[in-house]
């Protein structure tokens, strides 16, 4: 059975002025997305501003959200790290802790080898007891998950049941499907290719545009999933222009600035990050009116 389907949101952090994490502010985000559609939390990932964090934040956070979802949604736990040793420990305590299930990413910076991410997967999913999701982005990483590699991961390694798949490849995303004989739950990693990745088997997205489109992002999934294809696509394209100001700067600095704009402030970000620019700044709010999202 899938950790979920449909639309996981890539739930960004908080942080008080101080910068520390606003966990006052986390636990409103976290009922708002179970109060809107959204059908899963995912925890500490790159809109999460994970890199930032202290493994003790890290683990912090995400048993902080475990504990306040209540079961009403399932969590999913960024736990990648570019030390398996690291990815090893933070999987193993997100689990014992509770996680749903844990979304690791490929190793950064220092990169692997085919071979390389074959150990580093299979040594987190030897000592982590939970689902794991692949996260292949290497726009991010420098690191793809090459499909051969994907099949025999989820052939050979039980607890390995998925990838969310960011490479904006869809020929590479059919390879997966194809070597994997469908057996493999697929998740887009990027907002405007949902649809697509859709009707090539996928179960669902981890989305950036759900924290400021809970509704509508479920809805182009569930939408699919009842056989509406029109109604899913239409929704799907009426998203485009939105998600592209949402990545107008590196993610998740235009987001946030969504959220202000909602009323939702979140505060600041975490340098190296910097705040949106005014220029950009008067796109986004455009395109979130256009899209029908009220500002404040």
């Amino acid at each position: 059975m899938a950790i979920f389907k449909g639309s996981g949101v890539a739930i960004v952090t908080p942080f008080k002025e101080d910068g520390s994490i606003d966990y006052d502010k986390l636990d409103e985000l976290i009922d708002y997305h179970c109060e809107n559609g959204t059908d899963s939390i995912i925890i500490c990932g790159t809109t999460g501003e994970s890199a930032t964090m202290t493994e003790e934040e890290h683990m912090d956070c995400v048993k902080f959200a475990i504990e306040r979802t209540r079961k009403r949604i399932p969590v999913v736990a960024g736990t990648g790290s570019n030390c398996t040793r690291t990815a090893i420990d933070m999987s193993k305590e997100a689990a014992e802790n509770g996680a749903d299930g844990l979304l690791v990413v490929t190793p950064y910076y220092n990169k692997a080898t085919q071979e390389g991410l074959i150990a580093h997967f299979t040594a987190v999913a030897k000592e982590a007891k939970a689902p794991i999701i692949m996260y292949s982005v290497a726009s991010r990483t420098g690191c793809n998950i090459e499909p051969a590699t994907v099949a025999a991961l989820v052939k050979n390694v039980d607890n390995i049941v998925g990838v969310k798949e960011a490479s904006g490849n869809i020929s590479q995303i059919a390879k997966i499907m194809s070597m994997t004989d469908g057996n493999i739950d697929l998740y887009s990693g990027n907002d405007d290719q949902i649809v697509p990745l859709l009707s090539l088997g996928g179960i669902g997205v981890i989305s950036v545009l759900a924290n400021v489109a809970p509704k509508e992002t479920h809805d182009i999934c569930a939408k699919f999933f009842e056989g509406d294809i029109e109604g899913s696509a239409k929704l799907q394209l009426k998203a485009v222009p939105l998600i592209d100001r949402l990545f107008c700067e590196v993610n998740p600095i235009p987001v946030k600035r969504a959220m202000k704009f909602m009323g939702m402030d979140c505060g600041p970000l975490r340098m190296p990050l910097t705040e949106l620019t005014a220029e950009h700044e008067q796109s986004l709010a455009q395109a979130m009116k256009d899209f029908g999202i009220q500002l404040v």
